[in-house]
């Protein structure tokens, strides 16, 4: 293996960097550096070549042209092997580059700021970094390339214990983390200037790129003979409350399930801006509330199902506080999710080592102005599902009155309650809900009748004078039938089937009122 004699270091982000080049000095490997690297390397006493000085080039432009040039990317991209290689090299008056060290403008951080301009956008993509780090990784087998400051101490280590030398194990896994990165690089850059462009109105392009970053390992998944891990969306808008830009304050680390049921949880908290809770079971709420205050709304959202809500995620959309905290205590609850913890609460909270406390700061302002951000996107063997998120808002102007009776008012407010739970239960989804809190949910049944009976079955409330949610059309009359030996006062769905009058005239049979919104909520 060939000696590392000749290093390029040109870096952003300047941790370890300069420990990095003193140890490479220390080794007599020959270092050639740009702009801010070689003013710091040089500030440091470590003796460097500058990029003009080692091209014959002046950099141009304001910096945009100082690596983009023949002697630096031959002396990457020359194959030692190729003797035809060595040949053009030696005409041209070229010498090798055998290790890289690049890491990229911070395009990211940038346009995470709120009042970021395109312009500045676009004078923090980088180019000249991408391309060196693209030559070096393509000939990994002559040229380590390294992007990551966490890598500089395995670099070293093996350049002390080798003469020199780097493993071509080591220099193919650098390799893949740079076209890792480049890739992740590009992709963040497509997504915005394709949020900012006027001229691109096509949400679901021909090509999609997802940029994600390991967020954590997992324990396992789904099930303890599966490995997995979490991973951070960085095209998602950080404005919008999310699991992964929660903050866990206490508790266990965070399971597969306990994520999947966290995200859910959170995304039924942000349907509501009144003082709500809901009790999540596998990804399904068993039980939720509107009131007064969030104690009041966990004690009737616990009261709809309490044999559920045992291992379950409860979601708060107010700050949690000790007198919440208390009845919380008396349950075995996973994790808890909410936008703050008063002291006591938090004091109470913590007496349970294991309970995950996660706290989602940001859920109080996105309220005011509600942006969503992203896509829907399904995983499926050999490929993906991509979607719009469901973030349809159904208001009582957009509602029709179908049947001879009218709904009141009470009963329209308790139907878009049931309606906006209904939305986050699992298909075929019936809800009966009764003075902004939930009687009874059935989800996931294979026939709507059952996920009707079931919810009434499960229902620990009076049914009597509730009223029903289903998030797809009746098909039947069952439903209905089924919805008056119960009590059920009124029932929103979507409509749209071709039995829907077979449907309007049991309603007006039993005198229940019905409305239709036009719109389902299918979840799979």
């Amino acid at each position: 293996m060939k000696k590392v004699e000749r290093a390029l270091l040109s870096v952003y982000d300047k941790t370890g960097i300069v420990e990095f080049a003193r140890e490479l000095h220390r080794l007599r490997v020959e270092i050639i550096s740009t702009g801010g690297t070689a003013n710091l390397l040089k500030e440091e006493g470590i003796p460097i070549i500058n990029i003009s000085d080692y091209t014959g080039f002046p950099e141009m432009l304001d910096g945009r042209v100082k690596t983009l040039h023949p002697k630096v990317h031959a002396g990457l991209l020359a194959l030692r092997k190729n003797d035809d290689h060595r040949k053009q090299m030696k005409n041209a008056g070229f010498g090798y580059i055998d290790l890289v060290v690049v890491n990229l403008y911070p395009f990211e951080q940038t346009i995470s700021k709120s009042n970021v301009t395109l312009e500045e956008a676009i004078e923090n993509i980088d180019i000249g970094g991408p391309t060196m780090l693209r030559s070096a990784a393509k000939n990994y087998k002559d040229v380590a390339v390294v992007v990551n400051p966490s890598k500089y101490e395995l670099v070293l280590k093996e350049l002390k214990e080798n003469k020199k030398t780097l493993s071509e194990e080591l220099k193919m896994r650098l390799a893949v983390e740079v076209f890792q990165t480049t890739s992740r690089y590009d992709a963040l850059i497509s997504s915005y200037l394709k949020k900012v462009s006027s001229a691109i109105t096509d949400s679901l392009p021909g090509e999609l790129s997802i940029s994600c970053v390991k967020k954590q390992n997992l324990r396992y998944g789904e099930n303890p003979h599966q490995k997995a891990a979490f991973f951070e969306d960085y095209a998602f808008e950080k404005s919008e409350p999310s699991i992964t830009g929660a903050k866990q304050l206490h508790g266990k680390e965070l399971s597969f399930n306990n994520i999947i049921d966290l995200n859910a949880a959170l995304e039924i908290v942000k349907e509501f801006a009144e003082p709500f809770a809901v009790i999540i079971k596998h990804t399904n709420p068993c039980g939720a509330a509107v009131s007064a205050d969030i104690c009041s709304a966990y004690k009737e959202a616990l009261a709809t199902d309490p044999v559920s809500a045992f291992g379950s995620i409860v979601g708060f959309n107010r700050e949690l506080d000790g007198a919440t905290a208390a009845e919380l205590s008396k349950l075995f609850v996973e994790a808890v999710i909410c936008p703050a913890y008063s002291k006591e609460a938090a004091d109470i909270l913590e007496k349970k080592k294991n309970i995950r406390i996660i706290e989602i700061a940001n859920l109080p302002d996105w309220y005011k102005n509600k942006t969503y951000s992203g896509f829907d996107i399904k995983k499926v063997a050999g490929g993906i599902l991509v979607q719009d998120r469901d973030t349809k808002e159904i208001r009582e102007k957009d509602i029709r009155t179908v049947t001879k009776k009218k709904p009141s008012e009470k009963q329209l407010k308790d139907m878009l309650f049931a309606w906006k739970i209904a939305k986050h239960v699992k298909s075929n989804a019936i809800v009966y809900a009764r003075d902004a809190n939930t009687v009874g949910i059935g989800a996931g049944q294979m026939s709507r009748v059952d996920s009707s009976k079931i919810a009434a079955m499960k229902a620990q409330k009076e049914l009597k004078g509730s009223v029903m949610a289903s998030d797809a059309f009746l098909p039947f009359r069952d439903s209905v039938d089924t919805a008056a030996e119960n009590g059920v006062s009124a029932i929103i769905q979507p409509g749209g089937s071709v039995r829907d009058q077979e449907v309007i005239d049991a309603c007006n049979e039993h005198g229940i009122a019905m409305v239709f919104t036009g719109i389902r909520h299918f979840k799979h």
